[in-house]
Formats: structure tokens, C-alpha cells, sequence
């Protein structure tokens, strides 16, 4: 077991031996799931998860310039 703190901002650091247990690398996503009262992260791997693949074409409305600069600060 690895034990990470959570900081005010909601942020952690995954520990080193997890991220190479689980291949996980910079720029990779990560997705969360609650299992009772456990939260499960798995890895998402592209082209495996229809689910995200479907949700990703249906955000993409939301990927202009203009969208980055408006989203930016929030």
C-alpha cells in the first residue's frame, strides 16, 4: 500500500512505484471510479473505452480557440 496527501487545491501526486506498476506516464489519462467506499483509478487506454471515446466526440464541440481562452480562468 502507498499512502499520498490531498492539498487544498485537491491535488496528489501518485506515487512512483504505482505509476511504474501501472505504466502510467506524463500526459496519460487517468479515469475514477467509487466502488462503495473505495475510489478505483484505473489507466484509459485510447481506443478501448467506447464510453470515453463517444463522450470525447460529443465534447469536442467545446475544443475551439475561442473555447480555451473563455474556460482559461474558471
Amino acid at each position: 500500500m502507498e499512502l499520498a496527501k490531498i492539498t487544498a487545491r485537491g491535488q496528489t501526486t501518485i506515487p512512483k512505484t504505482v505509476r511504474e506498476a501501472a505504466d502510467l506516464h506524463e500526459g496519460d489519462v487517468i479515469a475514477f471510479e467509487i466502488e462503495g467506499d473505495r475510489v478505483v483509478v484505473h489507466k484509459v487506454v485510447p481506443g478501448r473505452d467506447e464510453y470515453l471515446h463517444g463522450l470525447g466526440e460529443v465534447m469536442g464541440e467545446w475544443l475551439s480557440p475561442e473555447d480555451e481562452v473563455a474556460w482559461r480562468d474558471l
